[in-house]
């Protein structure tokens, strides 16, 4: 179960990193939009990713 959890970690950090390694000048751009946004947008943002998420774990652990 631990190695799980490394392996999600470690795959979330490679996958974060593409972003900014890619294309540095638009990532910033895109995070200081997010910055300006207000509270109430962002919680919803983030409810849909984990939502989102939790989605796909589902289907992949019933599929695969």
């Amino acid at each position: 179960m631990w190695t799980d959890l490394i392996r999600a970690v470690a795959l979330l950090l490679v996958l974060e990193g593409i972003m900014p390694f890619v294309m540095p000048s638009r990532w910033r751009e895109n995070l200081l939009r997010m910055a300006s946004l207000n509270d109430r947008v962002l919680r919803f943002v983030g409810l849909t990713s984990m939502t989102v998420g939790l989605v796909i774990l589902q289907l992949a652990r019933h599929t695969l």
